[in-house]
């Protein structure tokens, strides 16, 4: 019992920090799956070594919380995250995001979301990033081994670069997915998302990025957990790269 309230407190905390964090966040990822109404939550850390413009090294701490309603139609997910980060001798800590979302059960195969991010980023140089979006998730495949899932959603976008001088953007883009999650064994999981992000007005600026996440359980409440990112921003702001990649192993603790 004192064991849940502390991780429920340490999620709060995370939550309440500076938000910033990657350039697109895999809700995928984080998607808990049970049949129990109310709240459930997790945390996890990790350590990542970029080699970008520059050797960059960061310490992860990420947590989320979700809700269930007791009708089984409505599902919350609050997201947050929290990074200190060491570019080359200079060390800063700035990156991090919170993430609001909201699920409605339309029937079996259809859901309704809506959802709300702020960010930043200091290594693709953006200074904030504000989004609003909404549109329909699919369901395509579900099974005891394989769930498989596609969205397309429209969203608004508030964007300030960390550039000088300042540029700002405030923009209407499509923000489309499909995700997949495979568990061919109960203490192994893989999950992978592919997403796609074109500016309506101007669909060659578009952002692509691909999610895989490998978790493998240890114990009851502790996972071992590899994950890959992969982002191609086709008009990055600044002098940012348009190809960025991490590659990270780290401890999850699920409550």
């Amino acid at each position: 019992m004192y064991m849940r309230i502390f991780c429920l407190a340490f999620c709060l905390v995370l939550l309440s920090t500076p938000p910033a964090g990657a350039q697109i966040v895999n809700i995928e990822r984080a998607r808990m799956q049970s049949d129990t109404t109310g709240w459930m939550g997790g945390a996890g850390m990790a350590y990542t070594l970029i080699q970008n413009t520059q050797k960059i090294s960061i310490t992860d701490l990420e947590a989320h919380l979700q809700y269930k309603t007791s009708n089984d139609k409505g599902l919350w997910l609050i997201l947050g995250n929290y990074s200190f980060l060491k570019a080359g001798k200079n060390k800063l800590v700035s990156n991090g995001f919170f993430h609001v979302r909201y699920n409605y059960k339309v029937n079996d195969w259809l859901r309704w979301e809506v959802f709300g991010q702020y960010q930043n980023n200091s290594i693709t140089q953006i200074d904030s990033r504000v989004l609003a979006g909404t549109g329909p998730r699919f369901k395509l495949v579900k099974n005891k081994f394989l769930r498989l899932y596609a969205a397309t959603l429209i969203m608004f976008e508030s964007e300030k670069e960390r550039t000088n001088p300042v540029v700002s953007h405030k923009d209407i883009r499509s923000s489309s997915y499909l995700s997949f999650t495979w568990t061919p064994r109960d203490n192994l999981e893989l999950i992978s998302t592919t997403f796609i992000q074109p500016l309506l007005k101007k669909w060659s600026d578009y952002r692509l990025l691909n999610q895989a996440s490998l978790r493998v359980k240890a114990t009851k409440h502790f996972s071992l957990s590899v994950k890959w990112n992969y982002l191609h921003d086709r008009f990055p702001a600044g002098t940012a790269p348009r190809t960025t990649y991490t590659f990270a192993t780290g401890v999850d603790y699920d409550f």
